[in-house]
């Protein structure tokens, strides 16, 4: 919004400073800095509303005997990351471009449905919730429409993505040297899928302070390299053909959104860091996981996401396989799952846990950004 109302008044005497609003670099540095203050400013007052409110956690008495003390802890701390997350991506951000619209649209969408869920935990004092089809539903039908836009029609969208929306990226290998095309509604299909994982990955994961928001903040500033120089032009040549990734002109404004996301998980974090004053509740790790998701959708990144995003991977796979595990044998693989809480019950302290999936979340990020040049 600041670029579009501002930007166009450049050329006029004493204004010519307006130019530095056409670098995404710049933008991207406001964008995180505005969502840092935005969280300093409005956090206490919203943790003491939510405290006043009695909007405390619901403990699972399943779970660790260690979480009972994190009773009456306030929840739905993820409205905060919200929005100090649309906020600065909506001033910093070229608001015309599909790609952001459409990545600010699913984080809220699926911030709506994790509010629903949350509301429905405390007014029951229960932690079932919003029952999973009906959340699976929201997913789906909201992940589905963005996915439908940028798949299924040529409205307003560049020609490159047209071109390149269903190939697969392959990790480690050179996009256009490796093509790998996957007929149009199977692409859709796989890309919706995979958003709604994403989602669910990091609500899995969302299960200790501060475990969650670390590795969000991680794969967001990931994203927001990647997407800012796949984006990028370079003496009048794409970076991207130099790399030899999948990327084009329109993608590095959600370098901005990606900045965004680590400045709101930086500011989030002061109040989330063990012993935590909040909880961000599903309204907070199902929106943020649905804005990694399409991140990795957009960027064509999605195997190399499941990598990056090892943590919520692993996490995911530990509850499938406890599932799945039980119900065919009848036996557990792990202690407890996701697989965090399997470390809490051999006795592991959660700082320990927690920082020693922050370690591995950031070599993973190593790894990915290392195959921008390993093809």
């Amino acid at each position: 919004m600041i670029y579009e109302l501002l930007y166009p008044f450049r050329h006029l005497t004493g204004l010519g400073w307006l130019n530095v609003l056409r670098y995404p670099s710049f933008r991207a540095i406001m964008s995180a800095l505005t969502a840092m203050v935005v969280s300093f400013l409005v956090a206490p007052w919203f943790i003491a509303k939510l405290r006043g409110k009695q909007i405390s956690q619901i403990i699972r008495e399943e779970g660790p005997a260690t979480h009972f003390a994190k009773r009456g802890t306030p929840t739905m701390g993820g409205a905060l990351i919200l929005l100090s997350v649309l906020v600065p991506t909506m001033l910093w951000a070229d608001v015309k471009n599909v790609f952001v619209i459409a990545t600010a649209a699913v984080t809220a969408g699926y911030g709506a449905v994790g509010y629903l869920d949350d509301r429905l935990k405390i007014q029951a004092v229960s932690s079932r919730g919003l029952a999973g089809r009906y959340k699976l539903v929201g997913q789906f039908g909201i992940g589905g429409a963005a996915v439908a836009y940028l798949f299924l029609t040529h409205d307003d969208l560049p020609a490159r993505w047209v071109e390149m929306r269903t190939r697969l990226s392959l990790p480690f290998l050179a996009f256009d040297k490796h093509p790998l095309s996957l007929p149009l509604g199977l692409y859709a299909v796989l890309a919706l899928v995979f958003v709604v994982f994403m989602s669910n990955a990091v609500n899995l994961t969302d299960g200790l302070d501060g475990l969650a928001i670390g590795p969000v903040v991680i794969n967001a500033g990931t994203y927001s390299l990647w997407a800012y120089v796949a984006g990028s032009v370079l003496f009048g040549r794409p970076l991207a053909t130099y790399l030899d990734v999948a990327g084009f002109p329109e993608m590095v404004e959600l370098a901005v959104y990606g900045a965004a996301v680590v400045g709101a998980g930086i500011g989030f974090l002061w109040y989330n860091t063990y012993p935590a004053q909040v909880f961000m509740g599903d309204v907070g790790s199902l929106s943020l996981g649905g804005g990694l998701g399409m991140c990795a959708v957009i960027t064509k990144t999605e195997l190399l996401a499941l990598i990056l995003g090892g943590i919520f991977t692993i996490e995911a796979a530990s509850v499938i396989t406890q599932v799945v595990s039980f119900k065919l044998f009848k036996k557990r693989v792990f202690l407890m799952a996701p697989i965090h809480h399997h470390y809490e019950k051999k006795g592991w302290p959660e700082p320990r846990i927690i920082v020693r999936f922050w370690i591995i979340s950031v070599l993973l990020a190593l790894v990915a950004l290392s195959s921008l040049k390993l093809r």
